[in-house]
């Protein structure tokens, strides 16, 4: 079943008007701070075996500007759970291809620099916008965001995996000096969209009005890592 065929379960939201150059499909992110994504959950597809993920991309109004699914086995997802390979596809409302996300397969050794991990990310499909990369460091998850020509643009750090347990992780989206928070990838949001992160399939995303709709891209790709390589852990 195609992805763009699911129902609705949120109200869309209608194409705002490019005010600038922008990828296609990227306009969605243009005047967003915040974004909601929440996993979706069929039971006739589960009852199959067929676990390919799939997730709704929301403002924190609730409407819904993307589709997101992921493809793959039980195989796979059993046997290599957060260290497995994956292309990830988002697609508009239209069930247009709008991001493509690939992740290779790698060992999760976070002591070994050769393990680390690693997406590409596209928008449109074809067109490399750039990259996340988680980052070598013994305690705390860090990764960096770089641009299509692998330089580094921003850098995400979360907490001590030591007190990841607690559930509320949060990563925060820093500047390159590391000083400056510019945002977070998180279970626990700010009131205005607490609301809408309610069970354990959601988690919220948080950056600046002005920040590049490429960037922004980024960081949503970047949320789906986080979330497959930590929050999956904890139910």
């Amino acid at each position: 079943m195609a992805l763009h065929d699911l129902h609705p379960t949120t109200q869309r939201m209608c194409t705002p008007n490019n005010t600038g150059y922008c990828p296609p499909g990227l306009e969605h992110l243009d005047k967003v701070n915040q974004l909601v994504v929440c996993q979706r959950f069929d039971m006739e597809v589960l009852s199959h075996l067929e676990i390919n993920k799939t997730y709704e991309v929301m403002n924190n109004q609730g409407h819904r500007l993307y589709f997101a699914e992921e493809k793959t086995n039980w195989f796979i997802q059993n046997f290599c759970g957060a260290t497995r390979p994956f292309t990830m596809t988002i697609y508009d409302n239209l069930g247009q291809d709008v991001i493509t996300i690939h992740k290779a397969l790698r060992c999760s050794c976070c002591l070994s620099r050769c393990c680390l991990q690693k997406l590409k990310v596209e928008a449109p499909p074809g067109n490399k916008i750039g990259y996340v990369c988680q980052s070598f460091h013994p305690f705390l998850p860090k990764f960096k965001i770089k641009n299509e020509n692998k330089e580094d643009i921003m850098k995400i750090r979360g907490p001590c995996l030591i007190s990841s347990c607690v559930r509320n992780l949060n990563f925060n989206l820093l500047s390159l000096d590391e000083e400056t928070a510019i945002g977070n990838i998180s279970k626990q949001c700010p009131a205005v969209v607490k609301r809408l992160l309610s069970d354990t399939g959601k988690f919220g995303i948080q950056f600046p009005f002005d920040l590049d709709v490429k960037i922004k891209a980024l960081v949503l790709a970047a949320s789906f890592l986080i979330n497959y390589m930590y929050y999956e852990l904890w139910p």
